[in-house]
């Protein structure tokens, strides 16, 4: 389990399976190989989040009034809340908890004791 595992909007990308391939796509992995060009990567997020050298959005000290975070968080669907949790959930008890917790769970995001 490492921090690399947690998606820069508190997603849990270890229970993914193009993540768990190799195939992944998302927001973290490449960038800090130079594999993949930060410049060029159209997620906001993403760009904020590893540009600024956090290894998620929970660690950013403006995340309460970033728009681009409140507005990803804000979209319909029940996962958004859940990433929202991920994130309040690690600034609040930090990685090592989240892991411990996130490493039971099935899909990218769970339930917290």
């Amino acid at each position: 389990m490492s921090i690399k595992e947690i998606g820069c909007c508190g997603a849990y990308c270890k229970t993914c399976k193009p993540f768990n391939s190799g195939n992944c796509k998302g927001c973290k992995l490449g960038y800090d190989t130079g594999e993949r060009d930060l410049s060029k990567a159209r997620c906001k997020m993403k760009v904020c989040c590893i540009g600024k050298g956090y290894d998620s959005c929970a660690d950013c000290p403006g995340i309460e009034t970033c728009s681009v975070i409140n507005e990803f968080y804000g979209k319909n669907g029940y996962k958004y809340g859940k990433y929202r949790q991920a994130t309040e959930f690690i600034k609040e008890k930090g990685y090592e908890e989240f892991l411990k917790i996130a490493d039971n769970w099935t899909n990218a995001y769970g339930k917290y004791r």
